[in-house]
């Protein structure tokens, strides 16, 4: 900023025009380096919304005391500018003691430029019109703390409709009193603007004019470009600092879910090896028992199954114990709540099985295919099969003596239907029933969900139950 020029004090040689021109244009680089640090790390910020106003943070102890050390030295730098300004004349008729309260009125507020800014700015500005005025100002460090102080409104204002409004008013105001002292010079009786000096294409008032207008349009256009750049570097760094907190965030919630759905998987798996071969082994174990003393052919048959149904128990623990320890190799079939197990992936083919062994357990069981196969995913296969095991198993526990079932696979264009249907007469309510481990028919729905399907249960009008799920052939990925 160009003080103008008050006509009781302009002489009559030209190089004054350069004197008064220069300091504005050196204080704009002087002040740059300094106005581009904001200060150290800021306390956390508010979250940065689209569509609504940002508000920077306050600063730091460390900030405020950089700022207390930055006023003292451009205070201690005004002084001693002053001092030699003296020595040239300029100011020299003002007490020393007055420049001494005008360096601490222009300097020392900057000491709260952070925590006021929009005051700050004023009193600077009060204060450069008044030294300018009364004759009492040194031309170059007053420049750097004007600069400072419009730089850190834009930079650090809380509002920024307030911000804006603060600078332009300041800028204003500092145009319309140096367009005054550029009129009231060139109408000064002893203006040093005459047609002898003329050593260019344009008048001398006109160069100087230009000149003063220039330097202020790079000095108020620099502080004002640079404190937005600092502000929306940090709403930026803000923003950036919010976004890594919740990506961290949900990289926990992501964990601690994978966490969840792995013990469901396992809970289930274990649920389906360890209820169907238990099951087994207890229809199994009662009938040896009752006919123990009277066939021990018979008996020794059915120690036969256990014998057989404990051996696969055992195996198909092992496999997901392998699983457990080593992982599974996954592949496009891998699903955190319905991964196969590794070392015994079960699967369509073995539904003659599983009928076969309930038939060999006291449940007729029968199964029929409709439609044309087709090649299904593991994991639909999979499902498939943890559901007709799961379904035969609640008809051995729940029907009663005399039932049999029917399982039945039906193929459409892009979906396969897999039920089971039983005629036992035993309870409904009791096979619908939640356990209190919260697998059972949970574990059925839930298999059949992370795969896409629908399942659908209840007691048959005419009596028995009914176990119906549609799969589609594919896996679907489910939102």
């Amino acid at each position: 900023m160009t003080v103008p020029s008050d006509p009781t004090r302009v002489e009559a040689d030209p190089t004054r025009m350069d004197a008064t021109a220069s300091p504005g244009a050196a204080a704009l680089g002087a002040a740059a380096p300094g106005a581009a640090a904001p200060g150290a790390a800021a306390p956390a910020a508010p979250a940065v919304i689209d569509g609504v106003e940002w508000v920077r943070p306050g600063p730091t102890a460390r900030q405020r005391r950089g700022d207390l050390w930055l006023a003292l030295v451009l205070f201690g730098g005004m002084l001693i500018s002053c001092l030699l300004y003296r020595t040239t004349g300029v100011g020299a008729d003002a007490p020393f003691w007055q420049q001494v309260v005008w360096a601490a009125t222009m300097s020392l507020p900057l000491a709260f430029r952070r925590i006021a800014p929009e005051v700050v700015v004023i009193v600077c500005s009060v204060g450069l019109v008044v030294g300018g005025t009364t004759g009492i100002a040194e031309l170059l460090v007053y420049n750097i703390c004007l600069f400072i102080a419009v730089y850190t409104v834009g930079a650090w204002g809380r509002s920024r409709r307030i911000a804006l409004v603060v600078r332009g008013l300041v800028v204003l105001g500092m145009f319309a009193w140096l367009f005054w002292g550029l009129i009231i010079s060139s109408n000064a009786p002893d203006a040093p603007f005459s047609d002898e000096v003329t050593s260019g294409p344009i008048s001398p008032y006109v160069g100087y004019a230009l000149i003063n207008v220039l330097t202020n349009v790079l000095f108020f256009g620099g502080a004002w470009y640079f404190g937005d750049t600092a502000y929306r570097s940090a709403r930026s760094r803000a923003a950036l600092e919010q976004r890594t907190e919740e990506l961290a965030i949900e990289r926990e919630r992501s964990r601690d879910r994978a966490v969840a759905l792995e013990r469901l998987r396992i809970a289930r798996e274990l649920h389906d090896v360890v209820a169907h071969h238990v099951s087994v082994i207890g229809v199994q174990a009662g009938a040896a028992r009752r006919v123990l003393e009277r066939d021990p052919a018979r008996a020794a048959a059915s120690l036969s199954a256990i014998e057989e149904s404990a051996r696969e128990a055992v195996s198909e623990l092992h496999g997901l114990l392998g699983t457990l320890r080593h992982g599974t190799n996954g592949g496009d079939e891998a699903h955190p709540s319905t991964g196969p197990v590794a070392a015994a992936p079960h699967g369509l083919d073995e539904l003659e099985a599983l009928a076969a062994d309930s038939s060999a357990n006291g449940v007729p069981t029968t199964v029929a295919v409709v439609g044309e196969a087709r090649e299904a995913s593991t994991v639909v296969g999979l499902t498939a099969y943890r559901l007709v095991q799961e379904a035969l198993t609640n008809v051995r526990k729940h029907a009663g003596a005399g039932a049999s079932a029917e399982v039945r696979l039906r193929w459409t264009d892009d979906a396969l239907e897999v039920e089971v249907s039983d005629t036992g007469r035993g309870r409904a309510d009791a096979r619908s029933s939640v356990e209190p481990s919260g697998l059972g028919q949970v574990g059925m729905h839930e298999r059949v969900a992370a795969v896409g399907g629908r399942l659908e249960l209840g007691a048959r009008r005419h009596g028995g139950y009914l176990v119906r799920a549609t799969l589609p052939a594919r896996r679907k990925e489910i939102a």
